[in-house]
C-alpha cells in the first residue's frame, strides 16, 4: 500500500491517502471577507480539489467535522451551503461543533475522511 501526502509543508500536509482512505486537514477560506456561506463555498472547494487529487470526490465521504466561530449565528447558512454540495444518498457521518477559530475572521472549518475506490 502507498502512502501518498498532498502539499505538504514542514508542520503538515492538506491531505493524506492509504489503504483506500483519504485524510483531509481542517479546511479554511482564503477570503475571509466573505460571510459564513461565502466561507463554506470557499472551503468546499478546497475540499473538491483536495479529494480530486487524491482519487476521490465527495460522493464518498465517510465523516465530516465543522467547526462554526457562532452555531447559533451560522448553522442554518453553512447548512445550506452543505447540502446544496453534498449529493444525494452520501451524506457522512458528521458533527458540527462551536469553537474558537485560528483566526478571529475564519468563520467556519471543515475536515474530511473519505474512501478513495
Amino acid at each position: 500500500m502507498t502512502l501518498q501526502r498532498i502539499n505538504t509543508n514542514d508542520r503538515m500536509s492538506a491531505a493524506v491517502s492509504f489503504a483506500n482512505l483519504v485524510f483531509l486537514a481542517g479546511q479554511v477560506p482564503d477570503d475571509r471577507s466573505e460571510d459564513v456561506a461565502g466561507q463554506t463555498r470557499q472551503v468546499l472547494a478546497k475540499i473538491d480539489n483536495l479529494l480530486a487529487a487524491a482519487g476521490s470526490d465527495r460522493s464518498k465521504l465517510l465523516s465530516a467535522q465543522i467547526w462554526l466561530k457562532d452555531i447559533e449565528a451560522d448553522f442554518a447558512a453553512m447548512n445550506a451551503v452543505w447540502s446544496e454540495w453534498l449529493p444525494a444518498g452520501c451524506a457522512p457521518v458528521r458533527a458540527t461543533v462551536e469553537a474558537r477559530l485560528a483566526s478571529a475572521d475564519v468563520l467556519v472549518e471543515i475536515m474530511v475522511i473519505a474512501a478513495s475506490a
